[in-house]
């Protein structure tokens, strides 16, 4: 599945829900399914993380509201609004997606879509969220990628043909 692909495709969709009633979505994604050239799977993907969203919307901008000194969503531009509502779901929502890799893929967003500035507006919304709420999601380790140096005593150094460590 091609994540980053999917990704835009949720951020146009909630960009345009700013510009249409509730009752005209079912209409949207209709429009999507038939003209986005994914596969049924990444449709389905994009659809059900739209909604998720959707159904998260009060607590995500009651969220953005309260992180973004002298901003409101409702001040916010419509570009970089669609980006953060993606960015938090994805940070405080989806257990695939580090927190790391939500706001980089949203910085990408702002750099393609949004202003000149965009991207510092974003970063700096999303990574207070991060810091705010005192968790940071790492990525879950893949299987068949140990770290062998995992549980090793820092700054201990073994001398090859000594019995001695140093430290």
């Amino acid at each position: 599945m091609r994540r980053r692909i999917c990704r835009e495709q949720i951020f146009i969709l909630l960009f345009q829900t700013e510009f249409n009633d509730r009752e005209e979505y079912p209409f949207l994604m209709e429009q999507f399914r038939e003209k986005e050239a994914l596969t049924d799977e990444e449709k389905d993907y994009v659809e059900k993380k739209f909604d998720l969203i959707m159904n998260k919307l009060g607590e995500i901008d009651r969220v953005l509201n309260e992180i973004s000194t002298d901003w409101t969503t409702g001040r916010m531009g419509k570009v970089e609004l669609a980006i953060l509502r993606l960015g938090y779901y994805e940070m405080a929502f989806d257990e695939d997606i580090p927190e790391s890799v939500a706001i980089n893929e949203a910085v990408e967003l702002s750099k393609k879509y949004g202003t000149d500035e965009s991207y510092l507006f974003i970063n700096g919304v999303l990574g207070k969220c991060a810091a705010d709420q005192g968790r940071h999601k790492e990525a879950a380790p893949r299987p068949g990628k140990e770290k062998p140096w995992a549980g090793k005593k820092q700054g201990t150094v073994i001398v090859k043909g000594s019995s001695k460590k140093k430290e």
